[in-house]
């Protein structure tokens, strides 16, 4: 049974104590699918995917009626396909999303100016402050529901509590179109049922490693000595495990984004296996992570290599930096250190991803020697020539040559974003 495919559905429908819960988490019902149907009504009741059919297409949004044999989102297309063989597959339209995103997040602005964005189709909110105006969270809440519904035609579910994670947790459990509230009071007892895998942070490894454990329940990994679990997932992840598992989120609502990383990948048609095409990616990655650090005005201190092997292995490798940099061609470098041990020898790569973490404002001081110096002035000199010229006026020459086929876009941050055209320019 796939996740979130309302089997479980869990909701309020009655009264309750929401008197220390101003935490919202809105979700939209499976946002991509749901602005579909409302041109195509007629497809409403059945398995309806969208996402690419070409190749590795890959499913970005299911239907709760496709979730249903197992398909997810992020799911390889041709899975998808085996698992629900009458699934009906649209072909995206990510302009038409943002705009009824866009939409949605006006109603939550309306209500109160405390809002993060989490993504294109959910955010937090803290309705402390809109009490007097638009009554209690529950009711805030139901306001949400109604008007998301009113005004746009989509559906939505609501978790509310006093802190975001336990917020979240309660939205996935309402889904769909439902609204679950989970009093300060009752918040263990309303997590400790819950099997280890809704615990932030908790992917399929590290879900392994707390099974091996003997550690099944969130309440299992909460009456565990922080200590013990250290060993196994290290001091980090245990001390935050060990506090979520409790209910102890004490993270505010953030109401301007600040970027944590900033990263682009790309899966293939097919799989490569050479070292020179696998490099040449790289270097189309990280030139496009350098533009866009640049332009917003960002320096990364940690590069991070991403890789998916043919058999859906994956491996990260990362680097922390002498000094923070912008520069595309330092961080392919520095990414190119861990490749040459994680290709070759037949290993067939079917995605690579270049990412730059730990970032900080590029005003924030400057080194006494800058090693990158040449670099970056020959870079911010083409971003000058794209930004007149357009973006296939000049790139590196090794990436003058066609590029190799991706089955899907280059995705950065989880959006689409197309490659860069061949150019008649060039440098490096």
């Amino acid at each position: 049974m796939s996740k979130q495919d309302g089997s479980s559905r869990q909701v309020t429908t009655g009264p309750v104590d929401d008197s220390a819960t101003p935490i919202l988490h809105v979700d939209m019902d499976a946002f991509f699918v749901s602005v579909e149907l409302l041109r195509r009504p007629e497809l409403r009741g059945k398995p309806v995917l969208v996402g690419g059919t070409a190749g590795r297409g890959v499913v970005a949004a299911a239907s709760y009626e496709a979730r249903r044999f197992g398909v997810n989102s992020a799911m390889p297309m041709s899975v998808a396909l085996q698992r629900c063989p009458n699934a009906i597959v649209l072909r995206g339209d990510y302009r038409r999303y943002s705009e009824y995103s866009d939409r949605v997040m006006a109603i939550f602005r309306e209500l109160t100016p405390l809002v993060e964005p989490l993504s294109i189709d959910e955010a937090f909110l803290d309705v402390s402050g809109a009490r007097r105006l638009h009554g209690s969270p529950a009711e805030i809440a139901w306001t949400i529901r109604r008007r998301v519904r009113d005004e746009t035609g989509l559906t939505c579910s609501v978790g509310v509590a006093a802190s975001k994670y336990v917020a979240k947790v309660a939205s996935s459990r309402a889904k769909p179109d439902g609204m679950l509230v989970v009093p300060a009071s009752e918040t263990t007892a309303f997590l400790h049922p819950l099997p280890v895998s809704a615990l932030w942070g908790v992917g399929r490894v590290t879900e392994e490693s707390l099974l091996k454990l003997g550690l099944r329940t969130v309440g299992d990994v909460a009456e565990m000595p922080e200590e013990a679990l250290a060993r196994a997932v290290g001091p980090a992840l245990a001390a935050r495990l060990t506090r979520l598992a409790n209910g102890i989120d004490p993270r505010d609502v953030e109401t301007r984004r600040v970027e944590k990383s900033i990263g682009h990948e790309t899966t293939f048609h097919h799989d490569l296996v050479a070292r020179d095409e696998i490099a040449r990616e790289l270097l189309r990655l990280a030139t496009d992570v350098g533009v866009r650090l640049r332009r917003a005005g960002m320096l990364a201190r940690t590069v991070t290599l991403k890789l998916r092997y043919g058999d859906f292995t994956t491996v990260t490798r990362s680097r922390t930096l002498a000094e923070p940099t912008d520069v595309a061609r330092r961080i392919y470098e520095e990414a190119l250190v861990p490749l040459g041990d994680l290709v070759g020898d037949g290993r067939r790569v079917r995605l690579i991803g270049v990412r730059g973490e730990h970032l900080r404002p590029a005003g924030d001081g400057a080194p006494l020697w800058d090693p990158d110096e040449e670099w970056r002035d020959a870079e911010r000199t083409i971003d000058e020539v794209v930004r007149r010229f357009g973006r296939g006026a000049v790139r590196p020459a090794a990436l003058v040559r066609p590029a190799v086929e991706s089955a899907a876009p280059t995705v950065r941050d989880g959006g689409p974003d197309d490659e860069p055209p061949p150019g008649p320019r060039s440098f490096w």
